[in-house]
């Protein structure tokens, strides 16, 4: 399967403007493009400070992704309780967490290997 580079970059564009639009934290992008096995290219991780904020910035994501890109997430889980919700573009998978579960799963530290990218926000 070939990939095209410049939608996946204007997905990531969006998926940050989404998350962004909502003040979601701590937002990085993993790349895993390196590592064998992966079932997508790339990781963008943010945090929220509740389950109502981690669902606002899910809402975010998917709005400014349909609106944009006229994309949607393949599938999205764990809007129930909004501690963790995954969202599957298919080359690039969401991570929006609540920061406590985030910092207790530690995707980062899991992902060893990626290159990290992390995105600097003004609030």
């Amino acid at each position: 399967m070939i990939k095209d580079n410049k939608n996946t970059d204007a997905l990531i564009a969006m998926i940050l403007k989404g998350i962004e639009d909502v003040k979601g934290n701590d937002i990085d992008i993993l790349d895993l493009r390196d590592i064998e096995n992966t079932a997508c290219d790339y990781f963008v991780i943010c945090n929220g400070n509740s389950n109502t904020q981690v669902n606002a910035i899910v809402g975010s994501i998917q709005k400014t992704v349909s609106k944009e890109l006229k994309d949607k997430p393949w599938h999205v889980e764990g809007t129930e309780n909004a501690e963790w919700v995954l969202m599957d573009y298919v080359n690039v998978v969401v991570h929006v967490f609540q920061k406590h579960i985030r910092e207790y799963y530690d995707i980062e530290g899991l992902w060893g290997d990626a290159k990290i990218t992390s995105i600097q926000t003004n609030y």
